[in-house]
């Protein structure tokens, strides 16, 4: 096995990738909530099948996901349970989403933070006053509670 570890001004994104035995890759993330995944990925037009678990990959190889992205090529991308959070997996030589896989990771993480502040925020009686999406994609959020 191999860990590959990936820095940038952002984040530490750790790839393992299984040689000889796997094409798929699996990319840890912070994200711990499968509902909020799932809106998160919603949100952004990407949608998972819920009747499938496996992802189809290289030479009809296979591999558990928790949540399967059916790709038009026939390479699934998905995410699976490690025990601590949810990881992507797929097989990055065949990748055919709107973004590069980092965007992506991106973009997901961002609307599942988005999403899990809305959520932790209306369980404590507050309501969204302003929502404004800067330039730089950053999110600014106005919320209010009355006593």
């Amino acid at each position: 096995m191999i860990y590959i570890i990936i820095l940038n001004d952002k984040y530490l994104r750790y790839i393992t990738y299984v040689l000889f035995m796997s094409h798929f890759s699996k990319i840890k993330t912070s994200l711990k909530d499968l509902n909020l995944l799932q809106k998160s990925l919603s949100d952004l037009g990407v949608f998972c099948d819920e009747n499938i678990n496996t992802l189809n990959g290289y030479k009809s190889q296979k591999c558990f996901a928790n949540l399967v992205i059916k790709q038009n090529n026939n390479y699934d991308i998905g995410f699976t349970w490690n025990g601590s959070e949810y990881q992507l997996v797929a097989d990055l030589q065949f990748w055919q989403q709107p973004w590069s896989v980092d965007l992506f990771l991106d973009k997901v993480t961002q609307r599942y933070a988005y999403n899990s502040i809305l959520k932790a925020t209306q369980l404590q009686g507050f309501q969204t006053v302003e929502e404004v999406t800067q330039e730089n994609g950053s999110i600014k959020m106005i919320l209010q509670r009355w006593k």
